[in-house]
C-alpha cells in the first residue's frame, strides 16, 4: 500500500471516494481484510454525512444534462462502460475474488461477464422501450418516462460488482445520477469501476462512490432530500432501518432482501437432477439470498434423495477460490462465521442431526453442512442463516409440501423439482415468491421481473420493471381538437 492506493492480486486500487469526477480522502479509514487467509488489502477511505452530502451535491448539479443527454448517447456511453468492464475483466474478477472469497473461475466466466452484460442490456432496452398511447373518447393518452433524479444505491458483499452495476446500469440509463455506496466487507471493484466509468468518458458527477461504514455514512444518504429513489439489497433489519431513513422524504424504495427458499421435491422427479440442484445450493459458500435452503422431500423417497445428495456433497472440494479446483471458498467475515456456527450449534442442541457437515473448519471456511429432524417453527428452519448450511424436512402430499413451503416470513424464490407438468403448474401456482424455478435453479433473464415477496422485498426490477422505478412515469391527455383554443 502507498498513500491512496493498494495493490490486490497485482491491480492497483484507490481507496478514496469518487465524487464529482475527483477522488476525495476522509480524514478517518476502516481496514478491508480478505476472507481467503485474513491479510489486510487496503485501508479504504471512511466517509461521514460530509462525504454523503458531496455525493448527493454532485449527482444533483450533474442531473439535469445527463436527464437532458439524448437516449442514444446514454446508450453509447453505456456500452463504452462495458467495453472497459471486458478489457479489465482479468483485474476485476482477481480483486473481488481476494475481497470477498467467491471462486475465480465463476468471477471469470460468468459473474465479470454478467456485470458487462448488465450495461449492455439496459443500453439496448432504453433504445427500444416504447412510450405507450391508448385512446380515451377520442382523447389521446401518451405514457412516458422521466429521469427520476439522483439515485442512492446501497449494495451488499456476496456479488459486489455485478449486484451493483444491477443497479447502476438501469438507473443510469433512465437518465438518473447515482451515488453508489458498496458494502464495507468489499469496497474494492466499485472502486475499479468509478475508473472504468471515467475512462469511458461518463460525465462527471453522474456515478459517484462513496464508502464508509453502515449508518455513518448510510443515513445521510437515505434520508437527504434531494434523493429521488433509492435501492437497497440486504438484510431484512437494514432495510427496515433504511425505510424509516427515507420515510419523512417519502423517497421510493426497491427493496431485494432476504431469503429462505424451499425446494420441493416429488416422489415423481428425477432424484438425480433434484439432488445435484440441491448440492447448488452451497453455491459462493451459501452466501446466496436467493438460495432453497429448506430442502423438502416426498418421504416414499427421501431415503434414496438423501443418499444421492450425500454423495454429491462428498464430491465437493473447499479451499483456496483461487484455484481452478475449488467449489466452495470462504465465508466473509469472522462475524458472519460466527453467526453460521451459531444456528447450527443451536439447532443441533434443539435436536437437530448432522447428515452432513455442522463444523468450524481453520480458518473462515464452514463445512457444507445438511440438518434432518427439524421442527417447522424452529429458528435453523425459519431464519436466513447466509451460509452453507441446508434442512431437509419431509412431506406426505402436494398440500403438505405447499403449506411447509409458504410457512415462513419470506418470499424470495422457490424451486420445484417433478415430472409432472400439471404439478409443476398446480404447486407454482400456490407458492409465494418472487422466482420459481421447475427442475433448474438460477437461470435468469434480465427481461423478468426480479423481486421477493413478504419480508423478502418490494418492488420488482428488470426490463421495463426497473425503468418505471427508476422513473417518474407520466401520463399526457390531449384533447382531438382545440390546440388553438377553440372545441
Amino acid at each position: 500500500m502507498s498513500g491512496h492506493l493498494t495493490t490486490v492480486a497485482g491491480v492497483a486500487v484507490d481507496t478514496r471516494h469518487w465524487i464529482g469526477g475527483q477522488r476525495v480522502a476522509s480524514a478517518a479509514a476502516f481496514t478491508d481484510h480478505s476472507p481467503i487467509d485474513g491479510s489486510v488489502l487496503g485501508e479504504i477511505a471512511r466517509g461521514t454525512a460530509a462525504e454523503a452530502d458531496a455525493a448527493v451535491a454532485a449527482a444533483t448539479a450533474a442531473f439535469p444534462a445527463w436527464a437532458a443527454t439524448p437516449r442514444a448517447e446514454r446508450a453509447r456511453l453505456l456500452h463504452a462502460i462495458a467495453d472497459g468492464v471486458e478489457r479489465r475483466l482479468e483485474d476485476l474478477a482477481a480483486v473481488e475474488t481476494a475481497d470477498n472469497g467467491a471462486l475465480l473461475r465463476s468471477h471469470r466466466r460468468g459473474v465479470m461477464p454478467r456485470v458487462a452484460h448488465n450495461f449492455r442490456f439496459f443500453a439496448d432496452w432504453l433504445l427500444t422501450l416504447d412510450h405507450e398511447d391508448f385512446d380515451t373518447r377520442g382523447h389521446t393518452n401518451h405514457v412516458s418516462r422521466d429521469p427520476a433524479g439522483p439515485c442512492v444505491l446501497i449494495t451488499p458483499w456476496n456479488a459486489p460488482l455485478m449486484l451493483a452495476t444491477w443497479k447502476i446500469a438501469p438507473a443510469l440509463a433512465a437518465g438518473n445520477t447515482v451515488v453508489l455506496k458498496p458494502a464495507e466487507w468489499t469496497p474494492l471493484t466499485a472502486s475499479l469501476l468509478a475508473d472504468i466509468a471515467a475512462e469511458a468518458g461518463l460525465p462527471a458527477g453522474v456515478l459517484n462512490v462513496v464508502q464508509g461504514l453502515g449508518s455513518e455514512i448510510g443515513d445521510a444518504l437515505t434520508s437527504h432530500p434531494d434523493v429521488r429513489r433509492i435501492s437497497f439489497t440486504g438484510s431484512v433489519p437494514t432495510a427496515k432501518h433504511i425505510a424509516a431513513s427515507a420515510a419523512p422524504q417519502l423517497t421510493p424504495l426497491s427493496l431485494e432482501l432476504g431469503g429462505k427458499s424451499p425446494l420441493l421435491v416429488f416422489a415423481d422427479a428425477d432424484l438425480d437432477l433434484a439432488a445435484t440442484l440441491a448440492v447448488e445450493q452451497y453455491d459462493n459458500a451459501g452466501q446466496v439470498c436467493l438460495a432453497a435452503t429448506r430442502l423438502l422431500v416426498e418421504e416414499s423417497v427421501a431415503e434414496e434423495f438423501t443418499r444421492r445428495f450425500v454423495e454429491k456433497a462428498a464430491q465437493l472440494t473447499q479451499g483456496d477460490p483461487r484455484e481452478e479446483a475449488t467449489d466452495l471458498g470462504p465465508n466473509i467475515h469472522p462475524r458472519q462465521l460466527e453467526k453460521i456456527d451459531g444456528f447450527v450449534r443451536r439447532a443441533i442442541a434443539a435436536g437437530a442431526r448432522a447428515v452432513v457437515g455442522g463444523t468450524r473448519l481453520e480458518g473462515q471456511y464452514y463445512a457444507p453442512t445438511l440438518l434432518t429432524d427439524v421442527a417447522q417453527d424452529s429458528e435453523i428452519v425459519q431464519e436466513e442463516v447466509f451460509g452453507p448450511v441446508l434442512t431437509l424436512q419431509t412431506f406426505r402430499d402436494e398440500a403438505g409440501a405447499v403449506q411447509l413451503a409458504n410457512d415462513t416470513r419470506f418470499g424470495l424464490a422457490a424451486t420445484l423439482a417433478t415430472g409432472s407438468r400439471e404439478r409443476a403448474e398446480r404447486v407454482t401456482g400456490q407458492l409465494v415468491a418472487g422466482t420459481v424455478w421447475v427442475n433448474c435453479f438460477f437461470v435468469r433473464d434480465l427481461r423478468a421481473p426480479f423481486g421477493g415477496s413478504r419480508h423478502s422485498g418490494v418492488g420488482r426490477e428488470g426490463g421495463t420493471w426497473s425503468f418505471d422505478f427508476y422513473c417518474d412515469v407520466k401520463n399526457t391527455v390531449s384533447a382531438p381538437k382545440g390546440w388553438n383554443g377553440h372545441g
